[in-house]
């Protein structure tokens, strides 16, 4: 399978959970909105949403698969069942472990996430409850990691990128049901863990009928498996530098009442092209650089890499440019409405337009990375990972109380140190990759990047045009906000397909000739 079929695959069905990821924000924001209540929900699902990221958005799979994968080539499909059922065992044994100790521990661990609330207050006890309720989640996504692994090394990509849409309905079921905030926030919380029991056993039925036959048990620290362990522990936190920054800026916002749920709903939006694209082009692209890496072919490599960065630019700089021309106009338009006043949108706005700056840099860390991994080399990114979260942490901190003592909204201050160090991660990454000899862009890639960033521009000037006339708009759609929103996007979304046609960024023989390229 291509790398272009192998990336449509994954986008097409990230792109539909993150269709119904919009509706069900859209539900939730309305009966929960910002606030002490919408603060401490969020809280809740900090730790759910930085593991699904890690485990079902690729960072575990992308250590997993190149160890997974060269066991089943050297040794047979039994040995590396093996390996994947040993592994998953010793990981699920840890994450069980690590939810019991949590849910003894969560009231000093909110002093940590949580601490600018008092601990007598509402919003505080509630996070408690909340993330208590959530924190099973975690084991059963690194289940599902584990799976989606093994399937992704088979080269079946349906199911892993699927799964994520359960969480999506089960919220959304959640959503529905509620009938006030607090009650909103308690249900949602129970579907969270519920939608991770769901979607472990959809992946365990899809690894069943390749015939892979896994169980759970205690775990045998075989040498095969402490190597996967090695290279899977940093690789994981080498792919979840941008998701340990959010985890620190959302733990700094909860001194500014609101500012969680602002940033909340601002991430919302700037992680649909990393999650639809970054993590799609990553995921696609890894199997196919540990192939080439083990045959010593650079050519093939240098060819993958270009082929990834191109495509994941032409999807991403587009995107970056729409968050920063009219970042409060889309948050409001979508989200707007019941509890999440207008207000919340304006706020949530300040935070999208420095995040939007930093969304290329999102994706390129999650194409480069694989450099690394296929190579089953985790720690130099895991270093680059670590440096840049403590930049983050003394950026987004002093940004954070400097803008406060000088009487601004503090919390943007966090989305613009969490841009600076996703820039610096990436950076990092491709000039290592650079330095080993393990990469060089080749002059295609370089003139493609110069056609999408015209194409983009040209788009940007499109949508400031459209803002300037926004009620000709409305007098074509007098539908309301969010349909005028939808229309904004989408007249976005051709004018850059013009743009990009004229200035060379999509040349329909470059698209035919990447999806006849073999696996192989």
């Amino acid at each position: 399978m291509s790398l272009l079929r192998n990336t449509l695959t994954q986008s097409s069905l990230t792109f539909g959970s993150r269709i119904l990821g919009f509706v069900r924000d859209i539900l939730i924001a309305a009966k929960v909105g910002a606030g002490p209540i919408g603060d401490a929900f969020v809280t809740a699902l900090m730790f759910p949403n930085l593991f699904r990221r890690i485990f079902a958005e690729g960072a575990f799979a992308q250590a997993f698969v190149p160890a997974y994968a060269r066991t089943l080539e050297a040794e047979g499909p039994e040995a590396a069942a093996e390996v994947a059922k040993q592994t998953m065992r010793g990981l699920f044994a840890a994450t069980a472990a690590l939810v019991i100790i949590a849910q003894f521990a969560m009231p000093w661990i909110m002093k940590i996430i949580h601490g600018g609330y008092e601990e007598s207050s509402e919003s505080f006890q509630l996070a408690i409850l909340l993330t208590q309720i959530t924190m099973p989640y975690l084991a059963c996504m690194a289940l599902a990691a584990l799976l989606s692994g093994v399937l992704n090394s088979a080269g079946r990509f349906v199911l892993s990128a699927g799964a994520p849409t359960l969480l999506n309905l089960f919220l959304i079921s959640a959503a529905l049901l509620g009938d006030d905030q607090r009650n909103t926030a308690f249900l949602a919380s129970i579907a969270v863990s519920l939608a991770g029991v769901a979607q472990a056993a959809l992946l365990w039925w899809g690894v069943r009928r390749q015939k892979v036959s896994l169980s759970l048990g205690w775990p045998k620290l075989t040498p095969a498996v402490k190597k996967v362990i090695a290279l899977a522990i940093p690789g994981t936190i080498a792919a979840s530098g941008t998701q340990i920054n959010i985890l620190v800026s959302q733990a700094l916002a909860s001194f500014e009442e609101g500012a969680k749920s602002w940033l909340f709903y601002a991430d919302r939006l700037y992680q649909l092209p990393l999650g639809i694209v970054g993590v799609a082009v990553g995921v696609a692209i890894l199997p196919r650089l540990a192939r080439a890496a083990r045959s010593d072919d650079s050519k093939s490599a240098n060819g993958l890499m270009d082929d990834g960065i191109g495509l994941a630019m032409a999807l991403t700089l587009p995107a970056a440019i729409a968050l920063m021309v009219a970042p409060a106009y889309l948050i409001e338009g979508l989200y707007a409405r019941g509890a999440f006043t207008v207000n919340d949108a304006q706020q949530a706005g300040l935070a999208l337009v420095h995040y939007g700056w930093g969304v290329p840099a999102f994706v390129l860390i999650k194409v480069l990375a694989p450099g690394y991994f296929a190579r089953e080399d985790t720690k130099t990114p895991m270093r680059f990972v670590l440096f840049t979260v403590a930049l983050n942490t003394v950026l987004g901190a002093s940004l954070f109380f400097w803008f406060r003592a000088q009487g601004w909204a503090g919390f943007p201050g966090l989305a613009m140190a969490t841009s600076v160090a996703a820039w610096l991660n990436a950076g990092l990454l491709f000039f290592g990759l650079q330095s080993r000899n393990w990469y060089r862009p080749g002059p295609r890639l370089l003139s493609r990047l110069f056609s999408v960033s015209l194409a983009s521009i040209a788009m940007g000037g499109v949508l400031v045009y459209l803002l300037g006339h926004r009620a000709l708009i409305q007098t074509w759609l007098p539908y309301g906000k969010f349909v005028e929103v939808l229309a904004f996007i989408a007249m976005g979304g051709v004018a850059y397909g013009i743009a990009a046609i004229l200035f060379g960024a999509i040349r329909i023989s470059d698209l035919k000739g990447l999806a006849r390229r073999n696996a192989a």
